[in-house]
């Protein structure tokens, strides 16, 4: 089980970049990450959201829980449970995260998403999100 956290602000959107260079082009997808043992879904958001990105975010709202199934590369099949938050800026200077399953981290216009690799659960996400 995963947390995400979908941050818009200022009519952009901030996502982060997968550091597997198996993956062209670069694929984008929601700050956050895998929940540790005795963590709730919300501090799982906030450790991730801040090591991923540099910012400390508020006020966490559930928007949605996504399950999907899918396979690797190597024909594994993998299910994933990601837990959706939208949540709001709170403080914090942003920076890449420096050893990780990311590397970079970037404000997107919503205008230019189109143009972005996006991964499918987050696109489905920032629409739910834009819906509201």
């Amino acid at each position: 089980m995963r947390a995400y956290g979908i941050l818009v602000h200022e009519e952009s959107v901030l996502l982060v970049r997968s550091s597997s260079p198996q993956i062209i082009p670069p694929l984008w997808w929601l700050p956050g990450g895998g929940i540790d043992f005795g963590e709730s879904p919300e501090e799982t958001l906030l450790r991730e959201f801040e090591e991923e990105t540099g910012l400390a975010i508020k006020d966490p709202a559930l928007l949605h829980v996504a399950s999907d199934v899918r396979r690797r590369p190597n024909g594994d099949r993998i299910h994933t449970v990601r837990v959706l938050y939208t949540v709001s800026l709170d403080s914090g200077a942003l920076r890449d995260e420096a050893i990780g399953t990311t590397d970079q981290v970037h404000w997107f216009k919503l205008d230019e998403l189109d143009s972005v690799n996006v991964a499918e659960y987050a696109a489905r996400a920032i629409q739910l999100t834009l819906e509201k």
